[in-house]
Order: C-alpha cells, then sequence, then structure tokens
C-alpha cells in the first residue's frame, strides 16, 4: 500500500497506530475489525525487529511463576490455545522435555510449577505434564546420565514474523491502511484532533491525516516517538534486553524440544527449527546504545554453548554454529528487578491525557509485552480507548481464524493430507512448505499451476519464483531480506551461491530495493 491509499479513509480517521510489530499489527486488526478507520505506519519492513527476532515460542512462560507473574501466566495459557485455533499453520503444539537439575530447583517445586502449568489456563487440546526417566525414556538418549529425572510438557511453537504478517495482512482486507518504510515523522494536537505526518522513506513523498487517537506501538522505539511528540509527557519507562540466539545442525532424534536450567536461575530453550535445525536461546543482556544496532556478542556464545555442553552428549563449539540472531525486547521497567531476568513481561498502558478531554486528543503507549498475549493487549488496548473514542465496540478475534487458518476443526495434518492429494505433481516437502507459511491460501499461490513447470525459476531449496511473485504482490515485499528471512525462512536452506544469485535476480526487478544490511 501506498500513501495515496489514505484517500480511500475518512476524514479524521479513528486511529493510527505507530509500529509494525506483533502488538501493533495485532492492535490494527482487531480495531479494523470493529468498524474503525485505521492507519497503521512500520519504519522498516513488518516484523523487522523484536517480532521476527523472538524465541518463536506460544507459551505461558513457566518461569515467571517464580517470580509471581500468575495473571501474566494464566492469560498467556488461554491465549496459547486461542492462537493455536486461529492459524494451525503457523502455530503447533510442541513437547518440552526438562531434564531436573537438582542443583537449580528442587524436584517438588518443578511438579508444583508444572502443575500450575497445566491447569491455570484450562488446557483443552494440549497434553498434560509427565514424569520421564531419562535413561530409559527415548527423550533422555542425548542427554548426559549426570541427569536421570526429568519432566516433559506442553506449550506451541510459532513462525512469528508471519504471525505479525498476517495480522496485518487481515487489518487491511478489513479496511486499515497498512504502511511500511514510512515513518510517522510528527504528529500534533490540534484541539481534540491529531496531525499526522507520515513519510515514504523510499521515494520521499509526504502526507499528512487527522486522526482521533494514536496508539504507540514502537517497542524498542517507544520513547523515540514520544520525545518526537511535542506535550506528550509519560512517567513509564522500557529497559531494553537483548536476547541472542544460536541455530545449529539437529543432533537428536524426535520432534521434542529441551528447556535447560542453568546454575545463573535462567532457563535455555532448544527447539526442532526448520526441519533440521536447532533454535537456541535466549540470552538477557541489557542494551545501550541504538536497538537496530544489537550483534550476537561471543560471550553470550560462550554462555549458550556451555549450557548445551552441560545437558548434552553431543559436544558443540563456534563451528557448529549455522546462523544467529539477536533481538531487543523492550520490557515495561518500574524498577523493582535489578536481574534483566526478573523484568516482568506484562504489558502497561499510558494514556495521555489521563482523562477524556474535549481540548487534548488521546496517546495510548505500550510499555512491555510478549508475543503470546499479543491478541489480549490489543483488546484491552482498545478498551482502554474507548471513552476517547466516545464510540462502544464489542470484541471479536477470540474466534476468528487469521488469514489461511481457516481449516476445519483448526485441523492442519488433515487438511495437508487433503491439498496434497489434490496436487499429486507437488512434492511432499515443497506442499508442506506452502501449507505451513500460506495455510489455506495456499490455493490462491498455486492457483491454475498444474506442474512444477508452472512455478517459475527455482533459485535452490523450495524457492520458486511464483511464491516470490506472490509475497511481492500480497506481502508488501520489496527486498530480499523481505522475503528470504522474514516472510519465509529460505536463507537458512540456500547455499551462500544460490543465495547471492537470488539477491542479484530480485533487486534486477523493477521497484525491488536493496538491503541495507543482511538481517539475521
Amino acid at each position: 500500500m501506498s500513501l495515496a491509499d489514505l484517500d480511500k479513509l475518512p476524514d479524521p480517521v479513528d486511529l493510527v497506530v505507530v509500529g509494525g510489530g506483533v502488538n501493533g499489527a495485532g492492535i490494527a486488526r482487531d480495531a479494523a475489525g470493529r468498524g474503525l478507520s485505521v492507519v497503521m505506519c512500520e519504519k522498516d519492513d513488518l516484523a523487522q525487529g523484536t517480532s521476527s527476532r523472538s524465541g518463536k515460542l506460544i507459551h505461558g512462560g513457566l518461569r515467571y511463576l517464580e517470580y509471581y507473574e500468575f495473571r501474566l501466566v494464566r492469560e498467556a495459557l488461554i491465549e496459547r490455545e486461542v492462537v493455536l485455533n486461529a492459524a494451525p499453520h503457523i502455530v503447533w503444539p510442541m513437547r518440552f522435555v526438562l531434564p531436573h537439575s537438582p542443583d537449580q530447583r528442587p524436584r517438588w517445586l518443578i511438579r508444583l510449577g508444572l502443575f500450575l502449568y497445566d491447569h491455570l489456563g484450562g488446557r483443552a487440546k494440549l497434553p498434560p505434564t509427565r514424569s520421564l526417566d531419562l535413561r530409559k525414556d527415548p527423550e533422555g538418549e542425548p542427554v548426559v546420565d549426570e541427569f536421570s529425572r526429568g519432566f516433559e510438557y506442553s506449550d506451541c511453537w510459532v513462525d512469528d514474523a508471519r504471525l505479525v504478517l498476517l495480522n496485518a495482512l487481515d487489518a487491511k482486507e478489513r479496511g486499515a491502511v497498512i504502511l511500511t518504510r514510512t515513518p510517522a515523522t510528527s504528529a500534533r494536537r490540534d484541539g481534540k484532533l491529531w496531525q499526522v505526518e507520515f513519510t515514504d522513506s523510499v521515494t520521499g513523498e509526504t502526507r499528512s491525516v487527522r486522526a482521533r487517537a494514536i496508539i504507540n506501538a514502537a517497542g524498542p522505539w517507544i520513547e523515540k516517538v514520544l520525545g518526537q511528540v511535542a506535550g506528550v509527557n509519560s512517567a513509564r519507562k522500557v529497559r531494553l534486553v537483548k536476547g541472542s540466539h544460536l541455530i545449529i545442525r539437529k543432533w537428536w532424534k524426535g520432534p521434542q524440544a529441551y528447556l535447560l536450567q542453568n546454575d545463573d536461575k535462567r532457563v535455555i530453550f532448544v527447539n526442532p527449527y526448520e526441519g533440521d535445525l536447532t533454535l537456541i536461546g535466549t540470552t538477557d543482556i541489557p542494551v545501550e546504545g541504538r536497538p537496530e544496532d544489537v550483534r550476537v556478542e561471543e560471550r553470550e556464545r560462550s554462555y549458550l554453548l556451555r549450557v548445551l555442553n552441560r545437558y548434552f552428549r553431543h559436544k558443540l563449539t563456534e563451528d557448529d554454529i549455522v546462523a544467529e540472531f539477536s533481538g531487543v525486547r523492550p520490557l515495561y521497567d518500574d524498577d523493582s528487578a535489578k536481574n534483566a531476568s526478573a523484568v516482568t513481561r506484562d504489558y502497561v498502558f499510558d494514556v495521555d491525557p489521563p482523562q477524556p478531554s474535549e481540548e487534548h486528543a488521546a496517546m495510548l503507549s505500550i510499555f512491555g509485552g510478549k508475543i503470546t498475549t499479543y491478541r489480549k493487549l490489543a483488546e484491552h488496548a482498545l478498551d482502554k480507548l474507548q471513552p476517547y473514542l466516545g464510540t462502544r465496540f464489542g470484541t471479536w478475534t477470540a474466534r476468528a481464524p487469521l488469514p489461511g487458518g481457516d481449516m476445519p476443526d483448526a485441523d492442519f495434518d488433515r487438511w495437508l493430507e487433503r491439498f496434497s492429494a489434490e496436487r499429486p505433481w507437488l512434492p511432499t516437502d515443497l506442499a508442506r512448505h506452502y501449507a505451513r507459511l500460506y495455510g489455506t491460501r495456499a490455493v490462491r499461490l498455486l492457483e491454475g499451476a498444474t506442474g512444477k513447470a508452472d512455478l517459475g525459476r527455482h533459485f535452490g531449496g523450495n524457492l520458486y519464483e511464483r511464491e516470490v511473485d506472490y509475497l511481492v504482490a500480497h506481502e508488501w515485499a520489496r527486498s530480499a531480506d523481505d522475503i528470504l528471512t522474514r516472510r519465509t525462512k529460505h536463507y537458512l536452506h540456500l547455499t551462500e551461491d544460490e543465495s547471492r544469485a537470488f539477491r542479484a535476480w530480485f533487486e534486477s526487478r523493477p521497484g525491488a530495493l536493496a538491503d541495507e544490511r543482511e538481517a539475521a
């Protein structure tokens, strides 16, 4: 979409959402579905910041129970199955094996935590916790003999960047204008309305709209946005914490993930990823400087590898690292936690002015939050704004599938079986790739195709020209990294030569943008 699409909206619009991460996209979708006129702007690509650099889990947050975050854990556990039902193509159950380390936590405490985890959120679809004998059960095969007992519990995996894309896509289809690579360059109050200016960072074109309210969902850049808006004050702060992840070839059999207790009381996730890979993380390091400049540090690699080598028979070194990435989590800072790991993952809203006013338009800023609770956060944010907008509107997203998620009974495997049977010419791994990323909309992507020749140029792995055309036409993809690292994970499955050739081919297309730097 372009700035010209603003002409399709009424004057004034109801809501401008600043930030194209999971919170911003979730709010834009929810608001558009309630009949509000919405503009969402993002200074870069959708999900380019925190929301594509997470641990890729929809989970309750087992370790948050230690900090008595019962409200947050309960909400997250409930949302876990809501999101699973809404998008079964990009969210699926995963079993986590927790080897018991008595040096970190007593066994009774683990049992209590897992009992609460099983029951706080009204678990319906996911199987319950069970105890393991790691010397006999197959899940213990890769684990060193020191750890003989363990537990297995359920959470969910998510393709985080696609979760953002699907929310933005649904928002667009419900009437919202989605502007990528278009920051809000100024916002000023004009009585009970905002005057908001947008600048397309590619063309330099500038347009403005009047809006009844603004939601600041800029994540790590929330304070920067606040600082650019005259007359808006907030006593709340964010604490920026870096989380780094390593990607390594998978070395164990079975679909299970592992949760490892470290001697500093933190936990490390070791999750199957992209078929034959493993995603390992995360770290918690305070961030100084610009969030966009963070990188994985040597001390973080050493930290994660040390935890892995404590638990697993197969010993790993830095030579085993296939790829890595680092993201910045904007946590709400109430000054109560000295340790970054203890900072709450809950979210807090700040509304200026504190009460509805005929003289001052409203801005709501979001501090904190986690990907699992993004949908509920959106509901709560719009509830907060109801008195300012002067309208009443009901909630609707709890039972509404995301684009591609409209599968009978949210049963991905059964839908994939039918999808593949109807296209016998499509290789099994390619059929699964399309189904996983696009769900029922894979039918649109392949419309008219009767053989592999109809997929166009093959760039390596499962990347074909038809998918590229679809992403450009329907999902705001404008650069090679938009495609390779966010909308898909093809970058992990292409050789260096294949990746280089694809980038050169893509950047030769009309309207394509060159990547400023390699995204992780």
